[in-house]
């Protein structure tokens, strides 16, 4: 990069030049693309947007968190040296999940940036931006996008690192705050007599957990603990982590596992046999514990959510967080009380206080992955129930999903142009010749975020490029664990001939 005079840079531009591409989960791309100057003209982007629309004010504290990436540092002081000179005041958290920083930020009505590539592999980061109220939603996005910013040009040396920008010294006040959040929630020594392992590897979340789960009375038995970023991907189990679990709950004699992706906002649990629980049903299982009312959930969520009954309203969104929070702002204006939401990666969202017994959980309005996993050991005790007890009270559906790597996004929406037509009788002729003898006849399909495909004897494939990496995701339905597993293998045969 060469050597810049003071420039002044259009953000919409800078993603093409950089390759750093604004997704469902803020920025993300690969680290080294994400130099000092991108990442420090972004978060000056979203600053100035706040400080315009007086979401926040001159000499406003900021909150600054990260993951344990090897990148995640220096990002972090880039982000910090944007906050300074947007004239507000970064608070360093250290590195805790992305949930613990947020709750932190809206607590006090400031504005928190977050330093992760969730569950990507370590070759690639991200930010995660935060408003004093919450996520940045679709239009905020926008209007980050469409800005333009002017960079001094004595901050960055030739090839984009920043100069001179320490972060100021870490507080762990954030990470105590989420701590207590759940101590004080829960009742004391809830947990007493149960035996929690906690799959560490290298989530940020990773020590929260055991101290809050220890906290509850829980005997914590520790597990996997890695210095190396594992790319734990929630939706996408690696197999590895499968066998794991299974042999730790045996050698064990656990009643749960439970772990989180990089940035704690993505929950793991098992059941007692070591079974990986999929997202969607343990937000199922996490909202009744709650005693939710109105829940949103993607439209590639478990239809058991529907089948069980045990809510007045379920709305069906698009896939990311900022869909399923859209819906929850308008279940809460239309007069809705008891609104959480959850997505098929276990992520668990409060859009409304939550009281059970004279305690109260404050709303949360982003992805956390500690509530998830003490909602559901908390149900399993009230029905005097194992985990895998609890699945058995539950409408028998099943979801199975998986992703082709490597898969252009640009590709991606070629192949499934034909199914996405605009007539209904021509979308389901063309889903039929592409999946049709391998499942039969088309009932309907939706597509409300990619090709939702209903088959004649209910079974589901549902078809999306993902929304931040060159994957091609799909997500399978049956009333069976089994085949909605071999549905999933045959679709994605199917998929991979397309490249």
């Amino acid at each position: 990069m060469s050597q810049r005079e003071n420039e002044t840079i259009r953000i919409l531009d800078l993603m093409e030049s950089s390759g750093v591409k604004f997704g469902t989960s803020g920025a993300r791309g690969l680290a080294d693309d994400m130099t000092d100057y991108v990442c420090y003209a972004y978060s000056l982007a979203f600053l100035q947007y706040l400080l315009e629309s007086k979401q926040i004010h001159a000499g406003d504290k900021v909150a600054i968190a990260g993951d344990f990436r090897p990148s995640s540092p220096r990002i972090m002081a880039a982000v910090g040296k944007a906050v300074n000179d947007a004239g507000c005041e970064p608070v360093n958290c250290g590195f805790i999940p992305t949930p613990a920083v947020a709750c932190y930020a809206i607590k006090r009505g400031i504005a928190s940036i977050m330093v992760t590539g969730s569950h990507i592999p370590d070759d690639r980061n991200g930010i995660k931006f935060y408003k004093p109220a919450g996520e940045i939603l679709k239009h905020d996005e926008q209007a980050m996008c469409s800005r333009s910013v002017t960079i001094e040009n004595d901050l960055f040396d030739q090839a984009g690192n920043a100069l001179q920008a320490p972060l100021p010294a870490e507080q762990r006040e954030a990470n105590s705050e989420f701590v207590q959040r759940y101590l004080d929630f829960f009742p004391a020594a809830c947990l007493q007599g149960l035996k929690v392992g906690v799959y560490e590897h290298s989530s940020v979340a990773r020590d929260i957990l055991g101290d809050v789960i220890e906290g509850l009375g829980a005997e914590v038995v520790h597990l996997g603990r890695s210095d190396q970023f594992i790319p734990v991907d929630t939706e996408a189990i690696r197999p590895e982590d499968v066998v794991l679990a299974r042999g730790w709950s045996q050698e064990h004699q656990l009643d749960c596992i439970v772990s989180a992706d990089g940035d704690g906002d993505r929950p793991l649990v098992s059941d007692e046999h070591g079974q990986w629980l999929r997202g969607d049903v343990a937000g199922i299982l996490c909202a009744h514990y709650l005693g939710a009312r109105h829940v949103a959930t993607p439209v590639s969520c478990n239809s058991a959510v529907e089948k069980c009954g045990w809510f007045n309203q379920v709305d069906r969104t698009r896939i990311g967080s900022p869909f399923v929070i859209a819906a929850m702002d308008e279940a809460i204006a239309a007069g809705a009380a008891n609104v959480v939401g959850y997505e098929a990666n276990g992520g668990f969202l409060t859009a409304t206080n939550i009281e059970i017994e004279g305690r109260n959980l404050s709303a949360l309005p982003t992805r956390d992955a500690v509530i998830v996993p003490l909602a559901i050991l908390m149900l399993a005790r009230s029905f005097n129930s194992s985990i895998s007890g609890l699945l058995s009270q539950l409408p028998q559906r099943f979801t199975s999903s998986d992703r082709l790597k490597a898969f252009p996004t640009e590709l991606s929406q070629e192949k499934l142009k034909p199914l996405n037509s605009g007539d209904e009788q021509q979308n389901i002729q063309a889903a039929e010749a592409i999946l049709g003898h391998a499942f039969g006849g088309v009932a309907n399909i939706d597509n409300t975020d990619g090709i939702r495909i209903t088959f004649s004897n209910g079974e589901v494939a549902h078809l999306r490029p993902s929304g931040n990496a060159p994957e091609l995701r799909c997500y399978n339905e049956a009333d069976s664990e089994e085949r909605a597993i071999e549905m999933n293998k045959t679709c994605l045969g199917i998929l991979e001939s397309w490249r």
